[in-house]
């Protein structure tokens, strides 16, 4: 089983209703290792590196408006099979969708403000990553508990 890393955003709705600090624990309690951490104004030009996938779509000032709205907090996580794991808590992208437990079904009841962005795969949390952070941003540390998560061979 892989470790992994994974781009983890919350986004200005989660920052303006002071969700972070249950947000943040609950990836923790999952056993997600932190491994970056900051809080920041999203810029026009950030938004368009993160979402450049997006630039040309309809939706894309109404998104651009909102990523900079006010400020974010931006983390890696680190741990087995992260970025599914993340999703998997993150919940469907809808929060009126999203199932009771996961982030979004819990907090959410919008589509556009569905508080976290997480990475959707390999490739896009490697180029999130290095959108938000330099390598030395990020800290590579054993957590004392780190042999309570889960199982070596499972690491």
């Amino acid at each position: 089983m892989a470790t992994e890393r994974s781009f983890v955003l919350f986004k200005p709705d989660a920052v303006q209703r002071r969700l972070v600090g249950e947000l943040y624990s609950r990836f923790e309690r999952r056993g997600l290792k932190i491994v970056g951490l900051k809080m920041l104004s999203v810029t026009k030009e950030l938004a368009a590196r993160h979402y450049e996938e997006h630039l040309s779509k309809p939706f894309y000032p109404l998104l651009e408006d909102f990523i900079t709205a006010g400020p974010v907090v931006a983390l890696v996580v680190e741990g087995p099979q992260a970025i599914s794991v993340v999703r998997t808590m993150l919940g469907s992208t809808n929060g009126r969708e999203a199932a009771p437990g996961t982030i979004r079904g819990d907090y959410g009841i919008s589509r556009q403000m569905n508080l976290v962005h997480g990475s959707d795969g390999p490739e896009a949390a490697a180029r999130e990553i290095a959108i938000y952070f330099s390598e030395n941003e990020l800290v590579d540390y054993e957590p004392t508990l780190g042999g309570w998560v889960c199982a070596d061979d499972e690491k």
